[in-house]
């Protein structure tokens, strides 16, 4: 052979079927319309596997061989490369599989493999018990396709309602099929296949596993061929068979037998339904043009041999082996004959249609209706197909309507039998046996067939011609659009049989008769007729026929009976009866009257419960008074069935909560007694009606106050007895119908379930209540609620037995046996499982209210009661015997729903977790059993077999939502058990460790090294299913709650530490889950919107933190393909990220169609967006007529509670419960009438709130996904690599972005509880939009205009063009202008519609604004000293750039906007939130910063809202003086204070701000401020900063600090800005500083040399030396006397000197020990301070030197007169005289003018200095041009600087960005060091010039030879606290007589010495370099020149 043969590893004897089911299901069942397609495809592919139906391959002896080599050679394999060796063991095996199966040897390996593969779904059985599973599962599917397909045929019973063309395939292909002898196979199978032969061939080769397996094999099996029967019955329902065909079903039914109990399998059901329906000929009744469509395709009519050859078949006398299957077929026949006979032209036929009368008697003959109702009625599954009642019905109907002799003649046998009958009882002999029964069979098989009605179709209405039309209107029903509207002529045919039958009823057919009414009165409107015809009967009108009683069927007879039994027994003596039964012996009922009462009891039963008229008609009727006599009779002495019977009545009766109520109160009096009878006879029917009587009228009315007067009130007593007597004994008594054990303890369990779950909790249960009884004072009993849950929550024998019926239903679930009274065990259980359930949820309730009162009781939580040990076992099994019942969840759904929710409801403890997850794993085969359980029900939906949607019965549906609601409760046992600490039970069932660390898990595929399949597994595939199609996942639309749990529990596992790791690398590597569901995105499901928000809300996050976690781990492929599926506007392409290869391709187009690329599709992250909706639906407010509208307001807030979710809604059923018990506690007639008004109102009630909740729950799931979507956009603008989106695509996606959601939010439906959630989103966008455009911006100015910036520094020839133009014509090309403009309308748009409320949606707005209004800000550029080179002129005519163009659009639209948004900011800014009022002030400050036209400044004046800020810092003032403490509260109040006081300042940097702020009192209001005078002592050790580690608290020195500095800067900046009230400024400045001089002078006097306390110095000087001038005393506004002059001008004059004291500080050659000092305490953090303390050294010089300057012009009018600052000695510059005692001394001790030295050496030190910045500048700036070129070492170091931590983490190119920060940074702090030295220069040297000048030229000196330093007589040492005469104190004039001449020689011999050549290079150099860019140019020059003048002159 060429090819070597390849095995199919997914089974060619299964997978493939398994596909045919699945697409047959999709095409048929589920409707899918892509599936059509996929069908035609299969349907042709397999079609020699339907035709050749169960053929399996041929053994053969070539595979033979190549198997048996396999172990060494190996097999192919399709869809793998080269062959796979098979161990030893498998090819065994397989031998053995082919033998057992009789299938060809590679069909066997396949099977094992395929078994090996899904053994993970069979947990606990080997490969091979899975194939045997896998074997016949393959064969179930090929039945189920074939047997749905022929059911969707084109045919007469029914139609699917599917496409005409689907119909056309299916029926073309079945009738392929039928051609090719579909019959003659499907009936060989059916004889072939036999459970019993089976499993004796599965049993001789070991291939039967446990229990389970045995019975789902032998369900497999029996469902095969069961299929197969049904595929021919559907067939013949929709078109008959032929003749042959039909021949060979008749020669089938020939052979069957029935079952041991005598009724027909379901497989012979079928057929012999099959065979009926080919007789069928309903169709004679339709009209005509319908009828003759169905006559041309009857093979009766159209086969002209198909009549006789059918007809001699059954005339045949030749007896089948069941002839009551033969007399069935029989009797069909000869209705069809009958039939027939009555269409138009039949002649031909009437051999045939003649002989149906014969044919209908040998039917009769042979017991026909016997059989049917022994045979075929009673079979199981006779009630699950609807056809198989209606062709029963049709039977009967046509039987008594076409054959009305026939039947006349039954009830004449029957008349003649009952007199012989008679005749023998009369003479005392036996009657004859062989008296035929036919009629009496006849009634009882309609009595039994009508007895159940499961599909309400009320077939028995036939039987009821209305005589009075109903209020119903009484319509067939017509069925899949067939009319089904009967000739009446039919109706009254029938409905005159069941009159005529009771007319003069011969005695032997009155119990019959009764059972067949009891069948037709079954359903509400047959019941309304059977009373009516009761009813009749008894009437006056025919009792001359019948005598006294009227008929014997009447309710006036039945209840007269009843009245004279009751009568005769009550007295016990026998009395004359006028029933028929004349002979009543001497005591009691005879047998045969007895089952009379009981058949009509049973009647009467029947008709009360589907008729509440009846009930209520019979009650109130005065004569009969059926309650009483029942009552009555039940007190005599009857048998106990009667007894039974007696109170099954009273049980319907009590349906009626009217007849309920007055029915305990006679129960009350009549005190019914169960007695032991029914023990000893081992049989408890009473007991049983007992049970169910109290439990229906448990649940019509009760009464609280039961048996008042007669005993204590209450329902203890019928509790006790029924926990006692009957509960507690039920295991213990004998029963001879061993079912009856559990209908006992079903019906008992039954009656505690209902009083349980009625029962709440009520405080007043809990105080004892008395009443009084006869005079005495008793205690009542408590509620029956309040005992059960006493019990429930005790070690009880009521508990204890509950948990041992619980023990022992898992036990006999486990056989998978039947056994007898199963239905009634698991009702049982169910009872059991819902009483824990219902004591679960109302034992916190029941448990508090108990803490509160004084009872005495002690109760214990269920959960810990189920924990304890359980006495069988010796074991802690009780939780682990609920849990069992989730294994079958398959078989029993309502127990493991029940098990689930008390699973549920026991996780939420952790300490029980804990005990549970050693109780599940610590034996393995539980653990086992138990995962399966868990994960069996949540794959439920596989078990379910397609509901027929139409179809689906009541059960089906119910039985689906339990399962789902059994899968909701897992999930949420999962999400809470997720939320406690591991180990917890839902680690265990998800597949994680216990054992070791949980992160170390490694997840894998079920079956992977021994992995089981655990919950992950089953919740991955529900949300797996439907993903590769375009419709998204299954779940998400088919059963949305379920998906948005199964999503939730991802994103747990996801966001927790522990888990996260192991979950997501699972579902990245084996299910590439995420992409998958993404591109879905957005689900779309109006019907269901929550729970689609919800399932989107935890993919997005799910989404967002994979996201993250990939980039954090550099996995750029994952990050790259979520990206691009999220934020791409072009249509899906493959990704050439070389790792994806083709399945990627595959995967990303998948489900997409391909679409030309150049067009644009939505992005997702957009339509995610979209599919929210903003706006939302409110309810109508309430309109009531009866309730108050308040008071119901008031109880619905009373009725709130928070839900799993914690949303707070309204517990409806709670509502409901108080809205009724306020309406029935309504008296008076008047309130019974208008009760249904009432309650109708309440259920409008009800609707509101159930309406309100699900809008509370609505918007709280919108709020909730729109937060996702807002998470995920962040993490995808923050924590993804920014160069996996390109720059421009960054800002266009977030353009994009902002638009939409303003769009949404703006619009007028738009909620505004989404208003935070969105406003948080827009702050985000338009943070990374402002960063990525300046981000953009930068790299414009760096690289743009790189070259022209710098070109000078490297070539000073090269002529660069404007440098501006290069970078700003590029800028802002991404997002244009435009849409700039448009965002920041929307953003404004956006704070008005706040209105007056939502603050803090505002604060996130205005951080949004100053993001945008940034975008406008010029970046900071490098000073590298160039820009001044262009003049003037240049610089006024320069175009306008882009930065001026974006600010004055941005307040253009900012001003349209006018008063209202002002106000809305001004008022924000003034009061509100603090972080509110933070950011309204900094977007003023930017605002007003930018804005030319000073409209803002005028509103804040002119409407008051500056003062009010202003005003406010006398009550800030007591706050921060609480902030100084050393635990100060919280500094929120410090934040706001700075805010204020920038803007502030920023309003004072404009000149008409200053004035505004002058005239409002800004200063003043600063000088009454106390804060300032409370500085902090400096710690003296801490002066050099090695301090504690700074905590996030500043100290309280800085925070003082944070205090001070603003208050200064904003003095400075209103002294330089009010040029024109700069005196009125100054003086004001100066009072500041006065009133504050303790501080003052404590700053300047302040030693501590770090940068804060030099930052201080800095300011304080600056404003002294603009303030502390000898002119502002004039001008202050306060009425000088001379006392305080003097104080003032002696403050002056200490703040001169103190400032010239500085110098010698900060100038002289202290300041470098100084800083050698601090540099050696230097500590890392501290390093970047020694710029800060450089420039604030610089700047304290120069504020001094300007102050020296500003005294000196200001003093000195003419040169000749000089304010000498400075003595004439130059010692200081050139040595000093020796080193201070003490450096840590406060203040120098003695004043002394400070010599010219200082000034000198100021001047060289500055000018050294000017030459290391200028150096450090230029290397600077190269740095900065070729950042990418330095090495690595270097970009580390600068980034460090700005960065500290983590800069290994980050990419090189935000390296980049940072180090070029750093290098700026550094720039400009260099460009400010050199203008601070070379203005120190130029006053330098104006000063020293002026000095010498005056020295040189002016001073006379003293004749004294003294020299000045040696005795200095009027310097005296002085302290500095005296005041200085006034004059001196302001000017220091140093009269001629001071200064000697030999100083005077003295001075100039240093000063040439000084002021030498090489300083004035230095000098000159530096006006070259500097100046002539900056300052006054040739200034320094002129000076120089003058000095060196001065110094030549020799004095004469």
């Amino acid at each position: 052979m060429a090819t070597p043969l390849a095995v199919n590893s997914a089974a060619s004897l299964w997978g493939p079927y398994k596909d045919i089911w699945q697409t047959v299901g999709n095409a048929l069942w589920r409707r899918q319309p892509e599936a059509i397609h996929l069908l035609d495809m299969i349907l042709k592919k397999h079609r020699p596997d339907f035709i050749s139906l169960f053929k399996n391959p041929p053994k053969n002896v070539q595979q033979h061989e190549m198997v048996q080599k396999a172990s060494t050679e190996g097999v192919a394999i399709q869809g793998q490369q080269g062959t796979r060796p098979l161990p030893e063991k498998l090819i065994k095996e397989a031998f053995i599989l082919s033998d057992l199966f009789d299938i060809g040897e590679l069909a066997a390996v396949e099977l094992l493999l395929a078994g090996e593969h899904q053994q993970p779904h069979f947990p606990g059985l080997t490969r091979g018990l899975v194939a045997v599973l896998l074997y016949w599962d393959g064969k179930r599917c090929i039945a189920n396709s074939l047997k749905a397909l022929i059911q969707s045929r084109r045919g007469k019973t029914w139609t699917l309602e599917l496409s005409p063309e689907l119909v056309s395939m299916t029926t073309r292909f079945t009738d392929e099929l039928m051609e090719q002898g579909l019959t003659y196979k499907v009936l060989t199978l059916v004889s072939q296949i036999d459970v019993n032969n089976e499993f004796e061939k599965l049993q001789r080769d070991r291939g039967l596993g446990s229990e389970k397996h045995r019975k789902e094999v032998s369900d497999l099996i029996k469902e095969c061929r069961q299929s197969l029967a049904e595929s021919l019955f559907a067939w013949a329902c929709q078109s008959p068979l032929g003749k042959d065909d039909t021949l060979l079903l008749i020669g089938h039914l020939e052979r069957v037998t029935v079952e041991a109990n005598g009724s027909l399998d379901a497989v012979n059901l079928a057929l012999l339904m099959a065979l009926l329906y080919c007789f069928d000929i309903s169709f004679i009744e339709q009209s005509t043009e319908e009828r003759d469509d169905v006559i041309h395709q009857l093979p009766l009519l159209t086969e002209r041999q198909y009549i006789a050859t059918i007809h001699s078949r059954l005339q045949d006398s030749q007896p089948w082996k069941l002839p009551g299957l033969q007399a069935t077929v029989r009797l069909a026949w000869a209705l069809a004959l009958r039939g027939i006979s009555q269409l138009p032209d039949v002649t031909a036929l009437a051999e045939f249609t003649e002989a149906d009368e014969t044919m209908a008697e040998l039917a009769i003959a042979d017991s026909v209706f016997l059989f049917l109702t022994e045979s075929v009625v009673v079979s199981e599954n006779f009630y699950q197909e609807e056809f198989y009642l209606r062709r029963t019905h049709n039977l009967i109907t046509d039987f008594l309507a076409l054959m009305p002799m026939k039947v006349k003649q039954l009830r004449n046998r029957a008349d003649e039998d009952a007199r012989i009958i008679h005749m023998s009882v009369q003479m005392g002999n036996e009657p004859p046996i062989s008296l035929r029964r036919d009629l009496e069979h006849l009634m009882l098989l309609m009595g039994e067939l009508y007895k159940k009605n499961p599909f309400r179709l009320e077939l028995a209405l036939e039987y009821w011609c209305p005589s009075e039309p109903l209020q119903t209107p009484t319509v067939m029903g017509s069925y899949l659009g067939v009319a089904h509207q009967r000739p009446p002529q039919r109706q009254v045919v029938l409905s005159k049989f069941v009159r005529q039958m009771g007319d003069l009823l011969p005695p032997t057919i009155y119990i019959p008769y009764l059972k067949m009414l009891q069948g037709l009165a079954n359903g509400p409107q047959c019941a309304h007729y059977c009373f009516s015809l009761l009813k009749v009967n008894g009437s006056s009108h025919v009792e001359n026929i019948q005598g006294a009683g009227g008929s014997p069927v009447s309710w006036e007879h039945f209840f007269h009976s009843l009245m004279l039994y009751h009568e005769h027994l009550r007295k016990d003596l026998p009395s004359a009866d006028s029933v028929q039964y004349r002979h009543l012996p001497s005591r009691g009922i005879t047998q045969k009257e007895q089952d009379g009462l009981i058949a009509f009891l049973q009647l009467t039963s029947i008709i009360i419960t589907w008729s509440e008229n009846a009930r209520l008609a019979l009650c109130e009727h005065p004569q009969w008074t059926p309650v009483v006599v029942i009552l009555g009779l039940l007190q005599c002495s009857i048998p106990p069935v009667l007894k039974a019977e007696l109170l099954k009545t009273l049980a319907a009766f009590g349906k009626s909560p009217e007849i309920a109520a007055s029915l305990w109160q006679s129960l009350e009096y009549t005190q019914v007694e169960l007695n032991e009878i029914e023990s000893r006879c081992e049989e408890y029917p009473l007991t049983r009606a007992f049970c169910q009587l109290i439990s229906t009228l448990v649940e019509s009315s009760f009464p609280s106050n039961l048996g008042a007067g007669l005993r204590p009130p209450g329902f203890d007593p019928y509790l006790q007895f029924l926990r006692d007597s009957v509960f507690l004994r039920f295991r213990t008594r004998a029963y001879r119908r061993a079912a009856e054990k559990w209908e006992v303890a079903e019906v008992v369990l039954e009656v505690f379930y209902k009083l349980l779950r009625d029962y709440e909790p009520q405080l007043e249960d809990f105080v004892d209540q008395f009443v009084e009884l006869q005079g005495e004072e008793i205690m009542a009993y408590k509620p029956p609620g309040f005992s059960l849950m006493y019990h429930l929550l005790n070690e009880s024998p009521m508990l204890e037995l509950a948990l041992s019926l619980l023990e022992e239903g898992v036990k006999q679930l486990d056989t998978y046996a039947p056994f007898p009274g199963k239905k009634h065990l698991e009702k049982a259980v169910q009872h059991c499982l819902a009483l824990l359930n219902l004591t679960l949820q109302k034992e916190n309730l029941f448990m508090d209210l108990l803490r509160e009162s004084q009872l005495a009781l002690i109760v214990s939580p269920l959960e810990q009661l189920l924990q304890g040990i359980n006495p069988r076992t010796k074991k802690a099994d009780n939780v682990v015997n609920i849990a069992r019942y989730l294994y079958h969840g398959n078989t029993n759904p309502e127990l493991a729903f029940e098990s689930a929710k008390i699973l549920c409801c026991i996780s939420c403890n952790s300490n029980i977790q804990i005990k549970l997850v050693g109780d599940f794993t610590h034996d393995q085969s539980v653990s086992q059993k138990l995962m399966a359980g868990f994960v069996e029900c949540l794959d439920n939906e596989d078990a379910e077999e397609f509901v027929r949607l139409e179809e689906g019965s009541e059960l089906e549906k119910k039985l689906a939502a339990i399962r789902h609601e059994t899968r909701i409760h897992i999930l949420n046992l999962l999400i809470t058990s997720l939320e406690r600490s591991p180990p917890s039970l839902a680690l265990y069932l998800l597949g994680f460790e216990l054992k070791k660390p949980v992160s170390t898990t490694n997840l894998q595929d079920p079956g992977v090294l021994g992995c089981p399949r655990t919950c992950l597994h089953a919740i991955l595939n529900i949300l797996e299913k439907g993903t590769e199609g375009r419709m998204g996942p299954a779940a998400a639309r088919e059963s949305p709650q379920l998906a948005e749990l199964c999503y939730q529990v991802i994103y747990q596992l996801c966001a927790c530490s522990d888990t996260s790791g192991p979950t997501m690398r699972y579902l990245r590597t084996s299910q590439d889950f995420l992409f998958s569901q993404l591109q879905h995105l957005p689900f779309s499901n109006k019907e269901y919107e929550i729970s689609m928000l919800n399932q989107m809300s935890w993919l997005m996050k799910t989404a967002s933190i994979e996201l993250r976690v990939t980039s954090l781990n550099r996995q750029r492929s994952h990050t790259q393909k979520l990206l691009h599926l999220l934020l791409d506007d072009i249509p899906a392409r493959p990704y050439s990220d070389g790792e994806g290869g083709m399945e990627d391709e595959n995967r990303s187009v998948s489900g997409f169609l391909l679409v030309d690329t150049s067009t644009k599709v939505r992005r997702k992250i957009l339509s995610i967006l979209d599919s929210i909706d903003f706006s939302q639906e409110i309810p109508e407010p309430l309109q009531l007529d009866f309730f108050d509208r308040n008071q119901i307001e008031q109880v619905i807030a009373n009725c709130e509670h928070k839900n799993l979710r914690g949303q707070t809604v309204c517990n409806v059923k709670l509502l409901h419960r108080v809205l009724v018990a306020e309406v029935n506690a309504l008296q008076g007639m008047a309130a019974i009438g208008q009760r249904p008004l009432l309650m109708e109102e309440i259920s409008t009630i009800l609707q509101y709130v159930v309406g309100r909740n699900k809008l509370l729950q609505c918007l709280h799931a919108k709020r909730h996904v729109l937060e996702s979507w807002r998470q995920l956009v962040e993490i995808i603008l923050t924590a993804c690599p920014q160069d996996l989106i390109q720059s421009e695509d960054r800002q266009l996606i977030i353009r994009d972005i902002l638009q939409d959601v303003h769009d949404k939010i703006l619009d007028d439906e738009a909620a505004q509880e989404l208003m935070p959630v969105v406003a948080g989103a827009v702050f985000t966008l338009t943070a990374h939009l402002s960063q990525a455009v300046c981000t953009e911006q930068k790299q414009l100015v760096v690289s743009g205009s790189g070259e022209a910036h710098y070109a000078f520094m490297l070539e000073s020839s090269f002529s660069s063009p404007a440098p501006a133009e290069n970078p700003l014509l590029a800028f802002a090309a991404s997002v244009g202008d435009s849409s700039l403009h448009i965002i920041l309308k929307k953003l404004l748009d956006f704070i008005l519609k706040t209105g007056g409320g939502f603050q803090r949606v505002r604060t996130h707005l205005y951080g949004s604004l100053l993001y945008y209004l940034q975008i406008a800000q010029r970046p900071d550029e490098p000073d590298t000293l160039e820009t001044a080179k262009k003049t003037m002129w240049e610089r006024l005519t320069a175009p306008e750039d882009v930065f001026s163009k974006l600010q004055r659009e941005n307040i253009a639209i900012i001003e349209s906007y006018g008063a209202a948004l002002m106000e809305v900011v001004c008022r924000d800014a003034c009061d509100g939130h603090e972080i509110g009022r933070m950011l309204a002030l900094a977007l003023l400050d930017r605002i007003v910063s930018v804005d030319k036209q000073q409209q803002w400044l005028l509103y804040l004046s002119n409407s008051g809202y500056l003062k009010v800020l202003v005003d406010s810092l006398l009550e800030d003032d007591r706050t921060l003086q609480s902030l100084l403490t050393p635990q100060p509260p919280p500094l929120k109040a410090l934040y706001t204070y700075e805010s204020k006081m920038a803007f502030l300042t920023r309003v004072a940097k404009i000149q008409q701000g200053a004035l505004e702020l002058l005239r409002s009192g800004v200063i003043v209001r600063l000088a009454q401020c106390q804060v300032y005078d409370m500085r902090p002592e400096v710690d003296p050790h801490s002066v050099f900063g090695v301090r504690d580690s700074p905590m996030f608290i500043p100290s309280p020195v800085d925070r003082y600090r944070q205090v001070l500095l603003p208050a200064l800067q904003l003095c400075q900046v209103v002294l330089t800005s009010s040029m024109a009230q700069h005196l009125q400024a100054a003086g004001q400045v100066l009072q500041f500083l006065i009133s504050h001089s303790d501080t003052i002078q404590a700053i300047l006097r302040c030693q501590d040399m770090s940068a804060g306390s030099l930052q201080e110095l800095a300011l304080l000087t600056g404003i002294i030396s603009k303030a502390a001038l000898p002119g502002i005393l004039s001008e202050l506004d306060v009425d000088v006397n001379e006392g305080s002059l003097m104080e003032l001008q002696g403050h002056i004059g200490r703040f001169q000197r103190q400032c010239l004291g500085l110098l010698s500080r900060f100038g002289g050659s202290d300041r470098l020990r100084q800083f050698k000092f601090q540099d050696g305490n230097l500590d890392g953090d501290r390093v970047s301070k020694n710029d800060e303390v450089e420039l604030a050294m610089q700047q304290i010089c120069a504020n001094v030197m300007e102050y020296c300057q500003s005294l000196i012009l200001q003093s000195s009018p003419t040169l000749q007169h000089i304010v000498c600052l400075f003595t004439p000695s130059l010692s200081e510059s050139s040595n000093r005289e020796g080193p201070r005692q003490d450096a840590q001394v406060p203040v120098v001790p003695h004043w002394h003018l400070p010599g010219l030295g200082i000034i000198v050496y100021l001047l060289r030190q500055s000018a050294r200095d000017f030459f290391s910045y200028y150096d450090s500048h230029r290397r600077s700036v190269s740095k900065l041009q070729s950042v990418e070129q330095l090495p690595p070492d270097e970009i580390k170091e600068l980034c460090q600087s700005v960065m500290p931590a983590g800069v290994d983490k980050i990419s090189t190119t935000q390296k980049y960005v940072l180090a070029k920060r750093c290098l700026v940074k550094l720039i400009n702090n260099r460009a400010k060091l050199l203008s601070l030295c070379s203005f120190i220069i130029e006053t330098c040297l104006f000063v020293l010039w002026r000095h010498l000048e005056y020295y040189l030229l002016h001073c006379s000196p003293m004749n004294s030879q003294d020299s000045l330093f040696a005795s200095r007589p009027l310097f005296k040492s002085r302290r500095l606290q005296d005041s200085f005469p006034s004059e001196a104190s302001l000017d220091f004039r140093i009269g001629p007589t001071v200064v000697s001449q030999h100083d005077i020689e003295q001075l100039q011999a240093d000063a040439i010495n000084a002021f030498g050549e090489s300083l004035q290079k230095k000098l000159l150099d530096i006006e070259r370099l500097y100046s002539k860019v900056r300052s006054r140019y040739s200034f320094i020059q002129a000076l120089v020149r003058r000095i060196s003048g001065l110094l030549r002159l020799s004095r004469s």
